[in-house]
């Protein structure tokens, strides 16, 4: 396969991306403002990327173009990650309202999951466009011609570091939030011990895997701004510092900031924490 038609095929690939986002986003939209809440999005989001992948892995076989073993992993590392997370949300916003931050946003003047332009600029286009960004590991994935082995073992090694991560994080949140005891306490045992945010750690694991999977071809170095953008979302815009604003007046946390890491996991600090 010459480079010419690499730069082809993926180019097809990016213009498949941008439809499968924006069919993606219109059903959710649509579905948001059926169910009267736009907090639906966040379910979307890891579908989203399944579809891109799958839409992208579908192109690529038909055209017969890629390598079957790193195209099949991309796939199946996307898959299980977005569809984990999916089904993750859903069960954890089951049975709520609209989310606090979508609620603001629409405030009083509109029912909620009405559909305005303030949120569709807000919600839904900067995830659109932050999809199509975080999914060039995975297009350029599909256009690879040969396997380099040490590359995809070593990626899927960090996928799974990132993965077991997000989801014990997960488990480990869930429960304690589920155990009426700990309310208006602070989780700090598990992996919350090592860092105060392993699911957000893990998520930016799972794409520096997806791009060391994808590495070993030219087209896959602009790829690279794909986890750099998702940890950057994660530690400085919509995870960690949205977290800890929320919790910084919540009884003990302050010191729970002294003695634990904030993202990368560390052992924590040997310093007691304060009685509260």
């Amino acid at each position: 396969m010459t480079p010419a038609f690499d730069l082809a095929t993926l180019g097809l690939l990016v213009v498949g991306a941008v439809v499968t986002v924006v069919v993606v986003f219109a059903v959710t939209l649509a579905v948001a403002r059926a169910a009267g809440q736009h907090s639906v999005v966040d379910v979307a989001w890891g579908l989203g990327f399944v579809a891109v992948a799958a839409v992208a892995f579908v192109v690529t076989g038909v055209l017969g173009v890629g390598d079957t073993v790193v195209r099949t992993t991309v796939l199946a590392l996307v898959a299980v990650w977005g569809l984990r997370l999916a089904l993750h949300i859903g069960r954890r916003n089951h049975g709520k309202g609209e989310d606090p931050r979508y609620a603001e946003m629409l405030g009083d003047d509109h029912p909620p999951g009405a559909v305005t332009a303030y949120v569709i600029r807000k919600v839904y286009l900067p995830q659109a466009g932050v999809m199509l960004v975080v999914s060039l590991p995975v297009l350029a994935a599909m256009v690879r011609d040969a396997t380099v082995l040490p590359l995809v073992v070593a990626g899927a090694v960090v996928w799974f570091v990132g993965f077991a991560f997000e989801t014990v994080g997960d488990a480990q949140l869930a429960a304690f939030k589920a155990d009426p005891a700990n309310r208006g306490t602070v989780l700090d045992a598990g992996l919350w011990r090592y860092t105060r945010h392993p699911n957000y750690f893990g998520d930016a694991c799972v794409w520096w895997g997806v791009l060391v999977v994808s590495a070993g071809h030219p087209l896959a170095l602009p790829g690279v701004v794909a986890p750099l953008l998702m940890t950057y979302l994660l530690v400085s815009v919509t995870g960690k510092e949205l977290t800890e604003r929320a919790m910084s007046g919540r009884p003990g946390y302050d010191e729970y900031v002294r003695r634990t890491s904030g993202f990368l996991p560390l052992p924590p600090d040997s310093r007691p924490a304060r009685a509260t």
